[in-house]
């Protein structure tokens, strides 16, 4: 095991904060993989890279044994000003690992050199390290290139830090742990004019505020109370002139559910309301709606696992099992669709230390590279022993 303060945990805070210091986003992490491929080569592991222009898929084999199993980090950063003042900040204007991305890349890396170094199990390990997650579907697009087929596996685990969860303490659960992730976008087509003069115009800021409201009675008035959903609208874009109606508005939003029928009852009311509401007013919309990430589901045999090595590592008290999922939405969910898994969060720590994910002043706590990639460790000498 990594222990903390170690020369390897040192190491890992080296290659965190560089990672850090370098970030890169979708399917542009060059320089990001280029360091993970060059790491793990050094480790002496078969590298592999390609998948979905910049994912790095290295594999240890130990033993005789057959069997396989596949553990993901991501790797790509947000299109964010970083507003930290420390010496590994970005150095890439406009872009952050304000998700702890830099993080997840290290644990991985730092628990395959500690299993090349011990090679304490029996079978076969591949380290997923995908690019895209924010947004993009990297996820995807590794498993439509074949990933599975390349590197089969019985079964893939994933990880995420978690802020607001004490350091050293992970949640897991079996079934739903993050959202389906939908987006949508109403363009309401009015007649513009002079704001003196309304009546001879058809209002489309009018028709779309009504439609913001009425959206809202999606969740409140139509999903069973005891599913979860969220309907927001986070963009209104309409209008040039303080004294000009405009011609559109559009409204642009974001959908979260965990049932497929959720799912297809949300987006048909989107598309019924935002329709009947303009026609009441005499305008006309346009709508589309995306199907971006489906909802992360844990698999009941792999979540037990998943909580016996964690419990292994941190202890039965540190182990949170009664938590409730998120309506974030993580595309690992992409990967649990093609083979039974796991996924994990990490605690990042309370407080200022743990800094809410995607705010410009977020840092990943390195005081947890050891308990991550412990838990990657004990994960694979447990599945493989």
């Amino acid at each position: 095991m990594i222990e903390s303060n170690s020369t390897k945990h040192k190491e890992m805070v080296e290659w965190r904060r560089r990672l850090h210091q370098y970030p890169e986003t979708a399917f542009t992490e060059f320089m990001t993989s280029d360091f993970i491929a060059e790491k793990l080569t050094e480790m002496g592991l078969s590298v592999q890279r390609g998948l979905a222009k910049t994912g790095v898929v290295a594999t240890l084999q130990a033993g005789n044994g057959e069997r396989a199993i596949a553990l993901r980090a991501d790797m790509d950063a947000l299109f964010m000003e970083e507003k930290n003042e420390f010496a590994h900040k970005s150095r890439h204007p406009g872009k952050m690992h304000a998700c702890g991305h830099d993080g997840h890349s290290t644990m991985l890396l730092g628990a395959a050199k500690y299993l090349s170094e011990t090679k304490k199990f029996n079978g076969t390990v591949h380290f997923i390290f995908q690019p895209a997650e924010e947004n993009e579907s990297g996820g995807r697009v590794m498993v439509e290139e074949g990933l599975f087929d390349q590197f089969p596996v019985e079964s893939v685990f994933g990880m995420h830090n978690w802020p607001g969860m004490p350091p050293g303490q992970f949640g897991i659960r079996p079934g739903p742990m993050m959202a389906a992730s939908d987006y949508f976008r109403i363009t309401v087509q009015g007649k513009g004019g002079h704001a003196a003069i309304p009546q001879l115009t058809v209002d489309p800021v009018v028709v779309a505020a009504q439609i913001v409201t009425g959206l809202q009675t999606i969740t409140s008035r139509n999903v069973d109370p005891l599913e979860s959903s969220v309907v927001s609208v986070t963009q209104i874009h309409g209008g040039s002139a303080g004294n000009v109606i405009p011609n559109d508005v559009t409204l642009q939003g974001t959908a979260r559910s965990f049932q497929p029928s959720v799912q297809d009852m949300i987006e048909e009311r989107i598309n019924h309301i935002a329709e009947s509401i303009s026609s009441a007013f005499g305008a006309k919309t346009e709508f589309y709606y995306r199907r971006s990430y489906p909802p992360t589901i844990n698999y009941e045999a792999e979540a037990k696992l998943a909580v016996e090595v964690a419990t292994k590592v941190v202890g039965e008290a540190n182990v949170i099992q009664q938590l409730q999922p998120c309506m974030g939405a993580e595309d690992f969910a992409f990967m649990l669709q093609k083979k039974p898994g796991c996924y994990v969060w990490l605690g990042n720590g309370m407080g200022e230390g743990g800094c809410m994910l995607h705010n410009a002043n977020y840092d990943f706590n390195d005081d947890i590279l050891p308990t991550g990639a412990n838990y990657w460790i004990t994960l694979v000498e447990t599945a493989l022993s």
